[in-house]
């Protein structure tokens, strides 16, 4: 409290119910008071506040407010205006005021910038009922957040294995935006409890699916949302935990003994088995195998913690901040009119990084490809930054006259080692028309080798079938039973199509 500009700020904590659960000195700032300030009337305190005492509410903001995140901004910024007229006020909210009262500290922030005085009078919390209503501990732990805080974004940022307590879910369209936040991390069906006037007479729990907690009826100014934790190891930090045991001396020797260098083919291994995954169009696979390549990270971040080179924060810290400030269109007021206006901005972006941190400039534009990127990757790499600088044809007309031109130097190639140069030659000229037609030339020849595969399984499979094998067989026999694979193969491949489209699409056919 800073008194010394004469301008004090008195902020109460109503509890959760009636007013017999007003602290004294609560009742007596409220009895002194000129005009008392409430968030919101909807609170069974109200009934009973000192007789003949004013009373101003900010219901109508909540009204009038189509935009639910600047309801906070606009009631502290009432107060600091009351105040400043009056030279003093009382504002009373529900519960207590340093528990999930956003209004509250965006109040106590003004004020501290204009050096007014801020008075606060704690009142029970809403916790205390509410847990106690659910029958649980608020230990071992329990996160408090305020639903309107969540309502901008597009994950919750909480941890889905510790339980969530959100307050001021005080309308159905704050469930309803609510409900959308918290599904991006939660099943849609994980049971969640809707808590009414906890700590009253007429507390009432609601337990319902999280996709349905908009359609409660009884919703209003005492809700709050209870989310249970998901199955523990649901978070990253429990990953984090297990590898670092694992990485203990409690721990396993073998992965004790890894390094940056020993792990090394085994992410790019696990990354592969990431690529097959989205080529096979296998959720199932993908939720396994992005698991695994998780798992890589966390153990290279783990070992550079023990060896005293960073720590998984500042790994956290460093892209996230790196992704805010790569885009200006987003987190800023920049206006970029295209996908390439964004692209070709981003690479100012990283020139700039470059310059202010005071590393050199790369010599080429090709230096950021990285040389152990796969042969097809980095020659599209290559050439798209080439093409960055104009070194490309407009048009794929001339692109594809270069390959033909390339085929024609390969057949008339003499010797082994101009036929490798020549077919090399060639490679890169298919790939840069692979560039041209948008096709990725790495997945293309990673799922034609996947179809490869499948098909010639199905001449081996045919072959077995005739009580032959494939290399007792004629090319002409093979050539047949390979017509046959791919007729089987396309028609396999069909039904998997029809089976993975929606419902109304498969209709449709």
């Amino acid at each position: 409290m800073n008194p010394g500009s004469g301008i004090v700020i008195t902020i109460v904590g109503l509890g959760p119910g009636e007013a017999g659960m007003l602290t004294r000195d609560a009742w007596e700032a409220l009895t002194g008071a000129a005009v008392i300030y409430l968030r919101t009337q909807r609170h069974p305190a109200v009934a009973g506040l000192p007789p003949g005492v004013p009373i101003q509410t900010c219901d109508d903001i909540y009204e009038d407010t189509a935009d639910l995140s600047a309801v906070y901004p606009l009631i502290a910024a009432r107060i600091i205006a009351a105040a400043e007229e009056a030279g003093s006020v009382v504002y009373a909210v529900p519960g207590d005021p340093h528990t999930a009262e956003a209004s509250v500290e965006l109040v106590r922030a003004e004020a501290g910038k204009r050096g007014w005085g801020v008075r606060v009078l704690p009142g029970v919390s809403f916790v205390q009922p509410v847990m106690a209503l659910l029958g649980r501990d608020v230990l071992p732990s329990l996160q408090l957040c305020d639903a309107l805080a969540l309502l901008d974004l597009h994950h919750p940022p909480v941890s889905p294995d510790v339980p969530v307590l959100l307050a001021q879910v005080y309308s159905r369209a704050v469930a309803s935006e609510l409900k959308l936040t918290l599904m991006n991390q939660y099943p849609e069906e994980h049971l969640v409890a809707l808590v009414h006037a906890a700590g009253t007479a007429s507390a009432q729990l609601e337990w319902q699916p999280l996709h349905a907690i908009d359609h409660s009826l009884h919703i209003g100014h005492l809700t709050c949302l209870f989310v249970p934790a998901l199955p523990v190891g649901s978070s990253f930090a429990a990953l984090e935990v297990t590898v670092a045991h694992l990485r203990s001396a409690a721990g396993c020797a073998w992965d004790r003994e890894q390094t940056h260098q020993s792990l090394r083919a085994t992410l790019l291994e696990e990354t592969y088995e990431v690529l097959a995954a989205l080529d096979a169009a296998d959720p199932d696979s993908l939720q396994e195998e992005l698991g695994d390549l998780l798992l890589q990270v966390v153990l290279h971040a783990q070992i550079a913690v023990d060896d005293g080179e960073f720590q998984m924060h500042a790994v956290l810290r460093g892209i996230n901040e790196k992704l805010v400030r790569r885009h200006p269109h987003v987190y800023g007021t920049l206006k970029l009119p295209s996908a390439e206006a964004v692209v070709q901005h981003w690479e100012t972006i990283k020139a700039e990084e470059r310059r202010t941190s005071g590393v050199s400039v790369p010599s080429s534009v090709l230096a950021g490809v990285p040389r152990a990127l796969p042969a097809l990757a980095q020659a599209q790499a290559l050439q798209a930054r080439a093409a960055r600088v104009g070194f490309d044809w407009p048009a794929v007309e001339p692109v594809l006259a270069k390959v033909m031109e390339e085929l024609g130097e390969v057949q008339s190639a003499a010797g082994e080692t101009q036929q490798f140069e020549e077919l090399g030659d060639l490679l890169l000229s298919v790939v840069n028309w692979a560039r041209h037609l948008k096709v990725d030339a790495e997945t293309a020849l990673r799922v034609a080798a996947a179809r490869f595969r499948a098909r010639f399984e199905l001449v081996e499979q045919a072959a077995r079938e005739l009580g032959r094998s494939p290399s007792e067989m004629t090319l002409a026999e093979l050539d047949t039973l390979w017509d046959q694979a791919k007729v089987t193969y396309r028609v396999a491949a069909a039904a998997e199509r029809d089976d993975a489209a929606p419902a109304s699409e498969a209709g449709a056919h």
